[in-house]
């Protein structure tokens, strides 16, 4: 999801610092998984790949490595310790923008992790004449009022109701002043409460189902949230060379022989770039970069296993996670392991451990087992950024 040209600055404002108790375990929900990535980072990315800045994650005192875990690999985003109630927690994270404001800001639940970009974009283009805007559904079931007995005192019109989700979208300026203004006796059901409280009008703008809140542990694997998912498979060769650098993985290695090939001849790389083309049946590496153009001559292969992503996310899909194995006889490839699995982790934005890095032999068996050459074998799993709701 890339930021459309139109769209005005934003910054944007996560609260993070829930303790997520219902949905059992020790970690908050909020750190958890949920397709393979933490239920944070899935918002976090969808705000940075729109224009937010800056991004705010608001965190509960002492959640600071749960919470860089999660965000690793994430540039622009800065933490802060929230407060006793949601409410303190927004107000921190605003006043932790108040030195440099932005023009508006997003303010989301990270139990919210899937937010569509027509969702962002509606809102931003709602400030131009609401001071505030929130995402809304209708509500579809019959509405009834309970008495203290648990009987049904009256009933309820609920054709004039709405079910209110976020990200909530405001002036930066408004919203400040109106949560510094707000007198504290109570705490306000959401932010938008907080602005018409202080005489602020809220335009309501349409809400998406994929924004379902996870409350519950079922809401984490639930079969509804699945997503649309594609599988890739890449293989690659390339011989051994006596005066050639060797690249594997992306790291340089130290070794006798290096990889000859019109690139810097990372196989490794190569079977990865390969794998993310095919789970997008967009051909292959020699298709997007051909050893017959002189551009290419002697270029890194990180390069090529970023575009291949930068192609899934245009189709929108985000690689998941990656099993890579390495077949060679040598160099041994265990102590390069932990750089090389930092290393495909950043070229493809993956957290270290969605990037399985494994090396094995053919027992003297083959080109390989021979010595004179060495093949990477690549399977990638990848899934769709917006799915139907």
């Amino acid at each position: 999801m890339s930021r459309p040209s139109s769209l005005p600055s934003f910054g944007a404002l996560i609260v993070a610092a829930g303790k997520g108790l219902r949905v059992g375990g020790e970690t908050p929900k909020q750190f958890r998984e949920f397709r393979g990535l933490p239920v944070l980072r899935h918002s976090a990315m969808r705000l940075v790949e729109a224009g937010a800045s800056p991004l705010i994650v608001v965190i509960a005192h002492g959640a600071e490595s749960h919470a860089n875990d999660a965000l690793k690999g994430l540039e622009g985003y800065q933490l802060i310790q929230g407060g006793a109630t949601r409410q303190k927690s927004v107000r921190a994270g605003l006043e932790a923008m108040a030195d440099n404001p932005p023009e508006h800001v997003l303010i989301h639940d990270a139990a919210r992790p899937d937010l569509p970009a027509n969702v962002i974009e509606a809102l931003v283009d709602a400030l131009e004449t609401h001071p505030g805007a929130i995402p809304t559904l209708p509500v579809v079931d019959s509405l009834a009022v309970a008495s203290e007995e648990g009987t049904m005192a009256a009933s309820a019109e609920r054709e004039a109701l709405r079910r209110v989700q976020t990200p909530q979208a405001f002036r930066f300026r408004d919203i400040l002043a109106a949560h510094r203004a707000w007198d504290g006796s109570d705490d306000a059901g959401d932010d938008a409460q907080v602005l018409a409280a202080s005489g602020g009008s809220v335009a309501l703008v349409q809400g998406d189902e994929r924004l379902k809140k996870i409350t519950f542990a079922q809401d984490l694997g639930s079969v509804a949230q699945m997503p649309i998912m594609r599988i890739g498979q890449g293989y690659d060769v390339h011989r051994l060379e006596e005066g050639e650098d060797l690249w594997l993985g992306g790291v340089k290695i130290e070794h006798t022989h290096g990889l000859a090939g019109h690139s810097d001849a990372d196989v490794a790389l190569h079977a990865l770039t390969d794998a993310v083309l095919g789970g997008i049946g967009d051909g292959d590496i020699g298709t997007h970069f051909p050893p017959s153009d002189a551009q290419w001559k002697g270029a890194r292969s990180g390069q090529f296993l970023e575009h291949a992503v930068k192609l899934a996310k245009d189709q929108g899909y985000a690689v998941g996670n990656i099993d890579l194995t390495i077949i060679c006889e040598a160099p041994k490839i265990g102590p390069h392991r932990p750089a090389m699995r930092s290393e495909v982790a950043r070229l493809t934005g993956l957290q270290e451990n969605a990037v399985s890095i494994k090396a094995t032999t053919t027992e003297k068996l083959g080109f390989t087992g021979r010595g004179e050459g060495i093949a990477a074998q690549a399977i990638v799993l990848l899934f769709a950024l917006e799915t139907s709701s």
